[in-house]
Parts: structure tokens; C-alpha cells; sequence
């Protein structure tokens, strides 16, 4: 495996975190949205990740990195409240909010960061053992 690698490894996996976050932010936002449709309700969105395993055979090439295949949406039922005076309500009184919940949405939140700043420290290192492997030389 080439020494330069660890950049792309580190790099996708900080990539596919950043998404998370960014996904993890968007459904904390929205966790309180009101709507008068079931359809329209905003639904808590939720990254797809896999592992991208370039010339798996290759015997020389160990190292994988993280492809992501897409953001998907909870099919949790949404949460139905009766609230006829509410101006959303639908024609039977009810409004529907979103099935974000946010104290998973935290524990994403905070997973999600743990694993860039591991990404982050990998990085470092490999850039601080490639330095010193060039001040051998000297």
C-alpha cells in the first residue's frame, strides 16, 4: 500500500462524517416542523455508507476507504397531534410533526464528530511520520 493512501482513507471517512453532520444538523433543525399532511411531514434523513474496496484482490492494497451511497428517509410513522384550532390542521383536527428524534439525533451528533477528529489525528500522524522518514535523509 503506497504511504499516500492513508490521505484518500482518512479523507473519504472525514468526507462521509461531514455528510453526517451536516444530515444530523438539517434533522435537529427540522425536529419541531408542523405540517397538515402526512406527505408533507419532514422526515428525519439518514446517511447510507459502505465500504469502498478498490482492487480487493490485489494482495498489495489493504486499505479501504468509505463510499457513500445515499441519504435516506425514516419510514417512522410521524407523530399526530390533535389540535383542531391549529392553523395546519388537517379536516379531521389533526397536525402531523416530524419523527426526528433528537436525542438520537445527539448521539449521532457526537459520534459523528468523535470519527472526524479520529480521521483529523490520522492524518497528523501520517504527515508527521512521512516528515520524519524525510528528515532521515539529512
Amino acid at each position: 500500500m503506497s504511504s499516500f493512501r492513508i490521505f484518500d482513507v482518512a479523507g473519504s471517512g472525514m468526507n462521509a462524517q461531514n455528510l453526517r453532520l451536516n444530515l444530523v444538523a438539517s434533522n435537529i433543525s427540522n425536529a419541531s416542523s408542523v405540517s397538515s399532511s402526512i406527505d408533507q411531514v419532514y422526515k428525519s434523513r439518514q446517511p447510507v455508507f459502505a465500504a469502498e474496496l478498490k482492487n480487493a484482490m490485489d494482495k498489495n492494497s489493504t486499505a479501504s476507504g468509505v463510499n457513500v451511497l445515499g441519504v435516506v428517509e425514516n419510514q417512522a410513522p410521524p407523530v399526530m397531534e390533535y389540535a383542531p384550532n391549529h392553523p395546519l390542521a388537517d379536516a379531521t383536527g389533526y397536525i402531523y410533526k416530524s419523527n426526528v428524534n433528537t436525542v438520537e439525533e445527539m448521539a449521532n451528533m457526537m459520534s459523528a464528530s468523535r470519527s472526524y477528529e479520529n480521521n483529523v489525528e490520522v492524518l497528523n500522524t501520517a504527515k508527521n511520520l512521512i516528515l520524519q522518514t524525510l528528515k532521515m535523509g539529512q
